[in-house]
């Protein structure tokens, strides 16, 4: 004869209120998540500014503590006009958003990793701000959709086409990933590069340096292939390396004329042979 099947043995105490956490748990991501599924669009005021009120208490709150632990100096276009705008530069730290957040007082939509914006605190900080979430894999065609929404209603974006934290090196950025030439071309927006010239360490001047708007105007009203849409991101990615390469050219050219200078000073004060009693 089969055996009869043992009766389940009814949970314990501990594990029904373990059951109820773990399911409690899993609502609180899933809404989370839904709050993230679509981007909050912020409305133009009196002025044509789309303010984020919040984001300015977090300017407020936030930027003077980063400048404290890790002084900056912005160069270049650091004063950003109103209107619709894509932020792209390099990553190093967390940071980073706060570059761009300095050189505007309307809001920025920020391009971050979904599973961030699932965290917590993240979450509701991030559904306040309007930030859109990317997946790992960079295939959701959701984020796309968000951020061209974002750039029709007149409004910024940021991101970090680097996709991650640059722990590696200084001197060469991480692979690009695409997608900001795209967005720039579907709705004429204009890009905005900066470029972190070392790699920021706490109570050392970093330098960023923010280029002139470029507007990829010889990409509009045409019917693309990927490979255009490449080599038009390929020509944002290079810009980003010649702006570190022009600030560091002028930083060793002062240098140069620094020394001249001095050496000079040098030279005028020694006393000539002739002139010796």
């Amino acid at each position: 004869m089969p055996e009869e099947e043992k009766e389940a043995k009814p949970l314990t105490r501990k594990e029904r209120r373990a059951a109820k956490k773990a399911e409690k748990r899993a609502k609180k991501r899933a809404k989370r998540a839904a709050w993230n599924k679509t981007v909050r669009l912020f409305p133009a005021n009196k002025k044509g500014k789309h303010i984020m009120h919040f984001m300015n208490f977090l300017r407020v709150l936030f930027v003077p503590l980063h400048f404290l632990l890790f002084p900056y100096r912005l160069l270049g276009h650091k004063k950003v006009g109103k209107g619709a705008y894509i932020y792209y530069g390099n990553h190093y730290t967390i940071w980073d958003i706060f570059y761009p957040a300095r050189t505007t007082w309307e809001g920025i939509h920020y391009l971050a990793k979904q599973p961030l914006l699932e965290a917590p605190v993240l979450a509701k900080w991030g559904q306040r701000i309007g930030a859109i979430g990317v997946m790992r894999d960079g295939s959701d065609i959701r984020t796309l959709m968000e951020a061209l929404k974002v750039l029709k209603n007149g409004e910024k974006i940021s991101m970090f086409p680097e996709g991650t934290r640059n722990k590696k090196s200084d001197e060469e950025f991480l692979p690009f990933h695409g997608g900001a030439a795209l967005m720039s071309i579907k709705t004429k927006t204009p890009v905005i590069p900066f470029v972190l010239c070392e790699r920021p360490k706490p109570f050392r001047l970093t330098h960023v340096v923010f280029g002139e708007p470029m507007e990829l105007s010889e990409y509009y009203g045409r019917k693309l292939t990927p490979e255009e849409y490449a080599e038009a991101d390929e020509k944002l990615k290079n810009r980003l390396y010649a702006l570190r390469e022009e600030f560091r050219a002028s930083r060793r050219n002062k240098k140069k004329a620094k020394k001249g200078k001095n050496a000079g000073k040098n030279k005028a004060g020694v006393p000539g042979e002739r002139g010796e009693n």
